[in-house]
């Protein structure tokens, strides 16, 4: 099997690389030479004219090194030697540039110190002034995250749509101030609220109606002419309410990275993975993850979808390829059904696999911790099989010992298989793993935000499914939570989400609701037999005993 180190290299490379390794420590002589000599030839110019020295420094324009291997952001940066030093060693390194002239002509001029100072300091969208910013609260901006024009929007009309947020949410903090969240729990809504709810479904009503041909033509025309560069046009696709969340989204996220960038938590444009090339995939990532700096600062990094092993190249993921004997994750296979299978893989025993997992995670999740510490932990993972292996759609953790009962500690699905049902798989399996275990478990706080939407969507399935097949007079929480190994905390949220908890006369009482049942029912028709959902009858699994 091929081997698999943290780093993500490939062993049998070695050879190749020691020679870029060689080439490139000789390259990197040469910058530090060529840094004292520019340094002292700036500090001797306005002294005195010494024509080996503008010599030394005509034969290569590229800036100076720092210490770190990147280009300095200012003159304080650099070495100021005495004249006479620098002179000795510009006579050296240039007949040292002389000889190796026609060794270093192939290679590429290194970025010139104006070309970095623009690509840190200017918004990366063409045509951008780097003016303005997409929350209207700051003059400038250096990310497309907050770039109006990415946006399709100008400077002031962010600034009018700050405003306008603001007044909302200075009308909406009276309410919430007045209305403690303990006194509101088990009420019914209010008339406002009533109000408010039909009026947001009178302006949801058009949303599905679909683009007109002059639209559609718009909207083609605006993709062929900026391509990736610019957001696509928006309007028209949904309601007008809907898109103002999502505006309002966007202001809030870009808010938060630019907090993060003035704190120096972020840099964005360095040492940070833009994509990733997956098995057929490319794939923009979201978050930062920690790579080593070696690999993040590419900013795009190249996994196997079989061994999970990154690599900075495409040559060397090819040259992986070739040679990578696995087709799929390591561990016992202890699920499959037609084409889905899920492999129960050891922290412990297969370590370097689930760390590099675990980063790959990280890419797709805001409040993921854990890449290192990884044996006290479960990793069971997703695939779906064709004639080429296991691809991975998604994982879930677990500890092998859990004190407070958790069935879950990290969940993702991959980009490319979002919004397909297996989400729901993966919450269904670790449920089912909770019931064979005759344990009731749940999942890890915090959730992310769209692991929380996962969570509350199943449970509300689960909840009404149950309620639809349930013939009796009276239901207890406890016995819905032995059925379905949810937890009493989440059933009871959950019921209070569906307004099918109420208190009366000293008790709490669960209402069946028939038109969430019944509406819950004509979406399962609709979507008839479909093959995303879990068969217990395909498990083949035993409840590991002390690890």
């Amino acid at each position: 099997m091929a081997g698999s180190g943290s780093d993500g290299t490939e062993d049998s490379d070695s050879s190749a690389e020691r020679e870029q390794t060689n080439s490139s420590e000789s390259d990197g002589n040469m910058p530090k030479r060529q840094r004292l000599t520019r340094a002292s030839t700036r500090l001797s110019q306005s002294s005195q004219d010494t024509p080996d020295l503008k010599r030394a420094v005509d034969h290569d324009e590229s800036p100076p090194l720092t210490p770190t291997g990147n280009a300095p952001s200012s003159e304080s940066e650099l070495d100021i030697s005495s004249p006479n030093a620098s002179h000795d060693e510009s006579q050296a390194k240039d007949q040292a540039s002389r000889d190796s002239d026609k060794d270093l002509s192939h290679r590429p001029k290194r970025r010139r110190c104006h070309e970095t100072y623009n690509f840190n300091m200017k918004c990366p969208t063409p045509g951008c002034n780097s003016l303005g910013h997409l929350t209207g609260k700051h003059e400038r901006h250096f990310a497309v995250s907050g770039c109006p024009l990415y946006h399709n929007l100008s400077a002031d009309e962010c600034k009018v749509k700050a405003i306008s947020r603001e007044k909302q949410e200075e009308e909406v903090k009276p309410q919430e101030e007045s209305n403690s969240r303990h006194a509101t729990r088990h009420q019914t809504p209010t008339s406002k609220q009533n109000r408010y709810k039909e009026q947001v479904t009178e302006m949801r009503k058009g949303r599905n109606s679909g683009l007109q041909k002059e639209q559609k033509e718009k909207h083609m025309e605006h993709r062929q002419t900026h391509g990736n560069t610019r957001e696509p046009l928006l309007e028209n696709i949904t309601s007008e309410y809907d898109l103002e969340l999502f505006r309002k989204a966007q202001a809030r996220a870009s808010e938060d990275l630019e907090k993060l960038r003035i704190q120096g938590q972020i840099t964005e444009g360095s040492n940070m993975i833009k994509t990733i090339l997956f098995g057929r995939y490319e794939l923009d990532t979201w978050y930062h993850s920690p790579y080593p700096e070696e690999y993040a600062r590419l900013g795009r990094l190249y996994v196997c979808e079989f061994c999970l092993k990154y690599m900075k190249s495409q040559t060397i993921l090819r040259r992986h390829m070739a040679k990578c004997v696995w087709k799929h994750p390591p561990g016992d296979e202890v699920y499959r059904k037609g084409a889905i299978s899920v492999f129960e893989v050891d922290g412990k025993k297969n370590k370097i696999y689930c760390q590099n997992l675990c980063l790959l995670a990280k890419l797709f999740l805001d409040h993921k911790t854990l890449y290192y510490d990884v044996e006290p932990f479960l990793f069971y993972v997703m695939t779906e099989a064709d004639n080429t292996g296991c691809h991975l759609v998604g994982y879930f953790s677990k500890e092998k010992n859990s004190f407070l009962n958790y069935n879950v500690s990290c969940i993702l699905t991959m980009p490319q298989y979002m919004r397909q049902g297996f989400g729901k798989m993966l919450i269904d399996f670790s449920y089912l793993l909770s019931k064979v275990e005759e344990k009731v478990g749940s999942p890890e706080r915090p959730l992310s935000d769209l692991g929380l939407i996962s969570y509350r969507s199943y449970w509300k399935e689960v909840l009404l499914r149950y309620m639809y097949n349930f013939q009796g007079k009276e239901i207890s929480i406890k016995e819905i939570s032995q059925e379905t190994a949810v937890n009493p905390v989440d059933i009871v949220s959950t019921l209070q989400s569906l307004q099918m908890l109420k208190y009366w006369k000293g008790k709490h009482l669960v209402l069946k609701r028939q038109d969430l049942i019944d509406e819950w029912k004509a979406k399962e028709i609709k979507r008839g037999n479909s093959n995303k959902t879990i068969d217990p009858s395909s498990l083949k699994w035993t409840p590991p005993k002390g690890t």
